[in-house]
């Protein structure tokens, strides 16, 4: 974005003090005078550069001037675009309050370019991305107040699917009976799910990062998604050729020295594997993943015997207990892994490089940045059909079986509400697989999966963001 569009690219976020200023450098010179003008509308904001790839200007803005508000705002949303607060709790507030102090922003520092642009260089174009049922009342705003604005809506999942999903019910074996709005007042969910739905038919475009998660927004918010814009990655975060195997023999080192002063017998070619993310037992896919692993401990394979497996499971408080086998050990890491950690005091992604398979067997999973994080660092992955990223890879020609075996880069398992026991066979099955490879055919696959890797990157998925914007702007005009 910031080739395609130099100096015309600008990132909005909630100021939150020191917390905003890990991948934030401020530039009090840099539109100086609009932050001086926009103080005086009453909004306090930051600009600067946001130190990712690419440098995009970010505004930073503080939304606490809105609080006194909040009840106003509301009833104006309500009455203007039917949107559901009254029955507001937790981050509601603090998610509607910033995403309108966004659209006050985006529209203050439109109109002062504009008024600042000399004659016969002004670009009226505006595109306005709002992401996340979070940001919704900055495209309320938008729509409001600055009419000739482009709209797009990215919903990165449902905020009721994932709720029907984390509360048990058979989201897919049901799925045609389930109504989003029936569901949102049996769970509790009226008001993110009625700010989520009314973005989603207001946005001029409306987008989500997948074809399973597009589905369930035809179901759930009643609309189906113009465009589907997958989730990339910027390649610059794995290590060059050198330096990777590098990074990989010090990850194998403080994986296999802690897994030993856990007290096991654990060989130095040992099978290193894990899953991690958030603590979801379910939607995650903790509880088969464990299952999978007190099978293997059990199984008498004789690779498995061999070579011996570590199983790491990198989810931050996870303290449930399970049994330690001679054949398969299991180390729990509940902790953030951001370097800070008394286990190993490195981030993830230097703890990753050193596995040698993962495991996501993922129930709800509207698209699946761990397993796509896994091939970007040449790790073979396992995930399932209900994950966004899984349906991605299955549909890649690079993601074939590896020799004359079922062993793909990414290795999908078939998931429904009813056939936990066979993913976890499946799962015990494609580790008894990959622990049988030599290392030569190891590598073969490594280098198979970096293929695969090389096509979810940025760059290619960046043109349904272009078509996505092009749509924005010609369904503005329409209207």
């Amino acid at each position: 974005m910031s080739e395609e569009y130099p100096d015309r690219v600008f990132f909005f976020g909630p100021d939150l003090g020191k917390q905003s200023d890990i991948f934030f450098k401020e530039q009090k010179n840099l539109f100086a005078p609009w932050r001086k003008q926009i103080a005086k509308e009453g909004l306090a904001v930051r600009i600067g550069k946001w130190q990712i790839p690419g440098k995009p200007t970010a505004v930073l803005v503080d939304f606490s001037s809105l609080w006194h508000m909040k009840n106003e705002i509301y009833a104006h949303v309500w009455d203007k675009f039917g949107v559901q607060s009254h029955a507001a709790y937790g981050d509601y507030d603090e998610s509607s309050l910033f995403g309108y102090a966004v659209g006050q922003a985006m529209d203050s520092l439109y109109e002062w370019i504009l008024h600042n642009t000399p004659e016969g260089q002004q670009n009226n174009s505006l595109i306005c991305h709002f992401n996340e049922w979070q940001t919704a009342f900055g495209l309320f705003y938008i729509r409001e107040h600055c009419p000739q604005a482009g709209t797009v809506f990215t919903t990165h999942a449902t905020g009721i699917g994932r709720s029907i999903a984390g509360n048990g019910k058979p989201l897919y074996d049901c799925f045609q009976g389930f109504h989003g709005d029936q569901m949102a007042q049996e769970l509790n969910m009226v008001s993110k799910h009625s700010a989520e739905k009314q973005a989603a038919h207001f946005a001029h475009c409306f987008t989500t990062v997948s074809d399973i998660t597009a589905r369930e927004c035809e179901q759930l918010l009643e609309r189906k998604p113009d465009i589907v814009t997958e989730n990339g990655f910027e390649p610059d975060f794995v290590p060059a050729d050198k330096m990777f195997a590098k990074k990989r023999s010090e990850a194998r080192q403080a994986l296999l020295r802690v897994a030993r002063q856990a007290g096991a017998d654990v060989p130095d070619d040992a099978l290193l594997c894990c899953i991690s993310g958030r603590q979801e037992w379910k939607n995650k896919g903790i509880d088969v993943f464990l299952e999978a692993m007190e099978r293997l401990g059990g199984s008498t394979s004789e690779a498995i015997a061999e070579r011996k497996v570590v199983a790491f499971v990198m989810i931050p408080y996870l303290t449930q207990p399970v049994r330690h086998h001679d054949n398969v050990t299991v180390v729990f890491c509940p902790f953030y892994l951001n370097g800070n950690d008394p286990l190993f005091g490195r981030i993830y992604y230097d703890l990753l490089i050193g596995m040698d398979i993962t495991v996501f067997p993922s129930y709800y999973e509207p698209w699946g940045y761990t397993p796509l994080e896994s091939v970007a660092f040449r790790i073979p992955t396992v995930t399932t059909d209900l994950s966004g990223f899984g349906i991605w890879a299955a549909g890649r020609r690079e993601n074939k079986p590896f020799k004359h075996d079922t062993l793909c880069p990414v290795t999908i398992i078939h998931r429904t509400d009813s056939n936990s026991s066979g993913v976890v066979d499946s799962i015990v099955t494609t580790v008894q697989k990959f622990a049988a490879l030599n290392v030569f055919e190891t590598e073969q696959l490594r280098e198979q999966t970096a293929l695969l890797a090389s096509q979810a990157t940025w760059r290619h998925f960046f043109n349904k963001y272009r078509q996505a914007y092009t749509l924005a702007l010609k369904s503005s005009t329409l209207v």
